[in-house]
């Protein structure tokens, strides 16, 4: 299937309130799905119904919202209110600071700044978030290899909060109860 037009592009972006990074665009100029490999959850912009984009483009707070309400809460936003809603108000204003995620397959994330190629690809389930492919082609290549991989994945850019998301997540893990994670390498070998 051919990509997006430049016009198509313009349009979802306004539509949904985005800015796409350039390789993201470039991407999308050349086909419509970041994954195509058949039984990937990646969908085309245009054909999926506004539910769909707005339950993908929802679902990294949602699960923050999640794990919020059951007391998991970042030692820099300040003392976790008593009150589920307060902690839930809190988080939106924490999320309104943070760079946007622009969904691209699944759980599987872009931030939409720094507005540049180059950015990593975060796996996002709840507080759960790991650098699932250090640029957009790091992580296509990731997505479709079956088996060990041989290759190294090269360091990912930093980027405010979700980085700090990575963080927080293997040192929670870190105690022994769960497995620590920096990037796909150190989940999947």
């Amino acid at each position: 299937m051919a990509g997006y037009t430049q016009s198509e592009l313009d349009d979802i972006q306004a539509k949904w309130g985005l800015r796409f990074p350039p390789d993201l665009v470039a991407l999308y100029r050349q086909r419509r799905k970041v994954i195509e490999t058949p039984g990937f959850d990646s969908f085309d912009w245009l054909a999926a119904d506004d539910a769909t984009v707005r339950d993908a483009l929802d679902w990294p707070l949602g699960g923050f919202f999640f794990d919020v309400g059951h007391g998991l809460w970042w030692p820099e936003w300040g003392p976790m209110p008593e009150e589920n809603s307060a902690r839930e108000a809190r988080l939106r204003e924490i999320f309104a600071q943070a760079p946007k995620l622009i969904p691209v397959c699944g759980h599987r994330y872009i931030p939409e700044t720094p507005h540049e190629a180059g950015n990593p690809v975060f796996s996002v389930y709840q507080m759960d978030v790991i650098v699932y492919g250090a640029d957009l082609a790091d992580y296509i290549v990731h997505e479709n290899t079956v088996g060990p991989r041989i290759f190294e994945t090269p360091p990912a850019k930093m980027i405010p909060f979700w980085s700090r998301a990575v963080e927080f997540n293997n040192q929670r893990f870190a105690s022994g109860v769960g497995f620590a994670c920096h990037n796909r390498n150190d989940v999947f070998p």
